[in-house]
């Protein structure tokens, strides 16, 4: 009754926002001519500066800090000894042009929640991109296998619960790191959450969605996290080697990326 309740309501809020009609720095004051340029120019310099490093200087609010260094030690050893090993096997098993359709399979899989955030920002071009993305690669793409829209110059428009929360202004919370999935933060949480419960490759009993159980469905979500780390073979060590305290280059790196997404 609640699945039919919230399908309903998404529904609505879908028939609405097609409804719905889409709609200065001040010049700084100089005191004396003979020095605007050198003002101007320090001025932008300074400008261009800061801004490079605003997010940076930005303080995480992190009162897991505790728990999160423990979980990100967990998930280090877990990758290390376990997950990367499979991946590589699964590469010398699986040519790697079956590994990039695969992930072109499972990346035209989760169209729902590109789509319905793209829809919900009321970015309604990007939207139909999505829609046509999925229409393409379904049909001429053979199931998503290959990326036809992307060769013909439609790029995916990625968007997700997530953002669309930091588009209405919602702060990211506290940080957290999640078991296995890594950083995260409260609001980012929620949002992935909300985006598993409509993607295809879970169970909510959705129609459209694949597997009619909890295991089938952790099943899909482990052959989607191998085959994508299979396609990017030492790049978390790469990420890591350099790091001085490697929870707080995750931590940061993790949220002014997400910030710079949710600004676009």
């Amino acid at each position: 009754m609640k699945l039919k309740i919230l399908k309903n309501t998404v529904l609505l809020l879908f028939i609405s926002l097609f409804m719905v009609a889409c709609s200065s720095k001040e010049s700084p004051a100089l005191t004396s001519q003979n020095s605007t340029l050198n003002a101007a120019v320090s001025e932008s310099e300074d400008d261009e500066f800061d801004s490079e490093f605003e997010e940076a200087d930005k303080v995480v609010f992190d009162p897991l800090e505790d728990y999160n260094r423990w979980m990100t030690s967990v998930n280090d050893k877990f990758y290390i000894h376990v997950f990367d090993p499979v991946s590589k096997g699964y590469a010398v098993v699986v040519p790697k042009p079956a590994r990039v359709g695969v992930s072109n399979a499972f990346h035209n899989l989760k169209f729902p929640i590109r789509f319905t955030n793209n829809l919900l920002q009321f970015k309604f071009d990007a939207s139909m991109k999505e829609l046509g993305r999925f229409m393409i690669n379904s049909t001429i793409g053979v199931l998503g296998l290959f990326d036809v829209a992307k060769a013909g110059g439609v790029e995916p428009q990625e968007e997700d619960f997530g953002q669309t929360l930091g588009h209405y202004g919602v702060g990211t919370g506290f940080h957290v790191v999640l078991p296995f999935l890594g950083p995260s933060n409260l609001r980012d949480t929620i949002g992935f959450a909300v985006d598993s419960a409509i993607a295809p490759t879970t169970d909510a009993s959705l129609k459209y969605q694949i597997p009619d159980n909890a295991e089938k469905a952790l099943g899909l979500s482990t052959a989607y996290y191998i085959n994508k780390n299979s396609l990017h073979p030492g790049e978390y060590e790469s990420l890591k080697k350099d790091a001085l305290d490697v929870y707080t280059f995750f931590r940061d790196s993790y949220e002014q990326q997400r910030a710079k997404e949710i600004e676009k």
